[in-house]
Parts: structure tokens; C-alpha cells; sequence
């Protein structure tokens, strides 16, 4: 099983190159304080460096501080926040998702309402509204991602337990006097994972974008150096100093298409019969 997913995944050009990037990323943002021992804060060069000059790769800010260090040690809140966030939507948007599709009736009627009641409002406004409510922090952000992002999750994992809660395996285990807790997660979830890990890994990518969004229009920690709030600091000299918004928005890019690869890649080697289709 393990030697299929690994050559399904590598006959996708575009994963691999999408996981040696993501790697890459995750590496510079586990050996930051080795990079840049100094804070992404100081104020140690002349202001509107341009890259490349004096020590500084990528040039300095309005205050010169380093753009380099900020894109280094910005990319370990990128991810932490797209991680975090995301787990919590995945627990919330599974447990739900789950409960709704094996009881169905009252019960998930219940929690596809109350489902619906959170898309209601576009997930970048209800963002907004819950960070502004709160301080701006690492947990608000976190909170504010996951709460937008774990109806997609919900919907998705009541589709796969409606399709396979009237299943073979699943009656038997139901005649054999199996508990419910027992049937959801040994029966029914490890056989719908597929399409769940897949949503959640694409939720990363989307949680990185919000986050830049959101530290963009000043929401993010003030206390943490992020590419969004690199960006939106540059955002009134863009034409003064190119290079202030330039890397981090490369940086964001990267990230976030090296996520969607590896989530083709995880499409393709979970569900071989898509990639073969794809081929054809």
C-alpha cells in the first residue's frame, strides 16, 4: 500500500516539485534563529535599500529593518497559523461532518443548519469581524481561520458517511453489536480519509492566504513578524521601493502553490483511478 501511494505520488511531476518546495520552505522556517540570529525587527540598516546592497539579499524597509529576515522568520507564522488553524477546522468540520452523516434524520438536519448558518457570510468578512472583535493575536488568527474554514470539511466528510454508513462492512458491524463510536472511527472514517486529507491540505493553503489577508489590513500580531504584514507595511512606497513587498508576496506564492501540488499529488495517489483518468 505504502509503495503504491509513494509511485502514484512521484508519477505527478508537479507534487514533487510541489514537496521539494514545500520542504525547502519548512526548512528555512525550522532553522530561522540560524539564518537571522538577529530579530526580523531591528532597525540596523540605512532605510530603502534596494536588494543586494550592504549585506542586505533583499533589500531594507521604510525603518531598515531587513527584508530577508522578515521573509525567513515570517514564513514560521505562515505556517504555524495555516497548521494550527487548519487542524482545528479539520477536528471540528470531521466530528460534525461525521455525526451528520451516520445519523441522519433530526440530527443532521441539526448540524447541516447550523452549518449553513456559518456560510452565510463570506469567510473573508466573518474573519474580519472575529479578529476585530478580539485583540489581534496568534490565537485570534487561528481562531478566526478555523472557524471559516470548517464548514467545506463538515459537508464534505457527511457526504462520504452517507455514501458508506449502508455499506457491507459497516451492516455487519452493526449486527455484530459494534458501538457507534466503534463503527465511526474503525470502520467508516479510516475508509472516507481519502478525500478528507486531501480538503485539509488544500484548508492549509487557503488558512495562508486569510492570514496574509488579515495581516494585510493590519489584523495580524503586532508581536510576530508575518509576510502579510511585510506587504501590507509596503503597501504606500510601492513605487519607492518594489523589493518591500515583492519577496514576501513570492514567498506567499510559493507557499501556497507549493501546497496545491502536493494536494494534486495526494489526489493522484489516494484515488489512482482519477490519475489514470487524468492520463487518458
Amino acid at each position: 500500500m505504502s509503495r503504491d501511494f509513494w509511485r502514484a505520488f512521484a508519477g505527478n511531476r508537479g507534487a514533487v516539485i510541489g514537496l521539494v518546495i514545500l520542504a525547502g520552505i519548512i526548512a528555512v522556517a525550522a532553522l530561522a534563529p540560524f539564518i537571522y540570529p538577529a530579530s526580523p525587527w531591528a532597525m540596523n540598516a540605512t532605510p530603502f535599500q534596494p536588494p543586494m546592497t550592504d549585506g542586505a539579499v533583499m533589500g531594507t524597509d521604510t525603518l531598515g529593518r531587513d527584508i530577508a529576515a522578515g521573509v525567513v522568520h515570517g514564513a514560521r507564522v505562515s505556517l504555524l497559523i495555516g497548521l494550527v488553524s487548519s487542524l482545528a477546522a479539520l477536528l471540528v468540520g470531521v466530528t460534525l461532518g461525521a455525526l451528520a452523516g451516520y445519523f441522519g434524520g433530526r440530527v443532521d438536519d441539526a448540524i447541516m443548519r447550523f452549518t449553513e448558518l456559518f456560510q452565510t457570510v463570506p469567510n473573508f468578512v466573518l474573519a474580519v469581524v472575529i479578529v476585530a472583535i478580539f485583540t489581534p493575536s496568534i490565537t485570534s488568527l487561528v481562531a478566526a481561520i478555523a472557524i471559516v474554514s470548517w464548514p467545506p470539511l463538515a459537508r464534505l466528510t457527511r457526504g462520504e458517511f452517507l455514501s458508506l454508513r449502508s455499506r457491507e462492512f459497516v451492516l455487519a458491524a452493526v449486527t455484530t453489536g459494534q458501538s457507534t463510536p466503534h463503527i465511526i472511527l474503525r470502520e467508516i472514517l479510516p475508509n472516507s480519509l481519502s478525500p478528507i486529507i486531501v480538503a485539509a491540505s488544500l484548508t492549509v493553503a487557503t488558512a495562508i492566504l486569510l492570514e496574509s489577508a488579515l495581516s494585510f489590513l493590519g489584523l495580524g500580531d503586532p508581536n510576530v513578524m508575518s509576510w502579510g504584514y511585510q506587504i501590507g507595511a509596503a503597501r504606500t512606497v510601492i513605487r519607492q521601493a518594489w523589493w518591500m513587498s515583492f519577496f514576501p508576496g513570492i514567498a506567499i506564492l510559493l507557499t501556497v502553490l507549493a501546497i496545491n501540488l502536493v494536494g494534486e499529488g495526494l489526489n493522484d495517489a489516494l484515488n489512482p483511478k482519477l490519475a489514470r483518468k487524468r492520463r487518458g
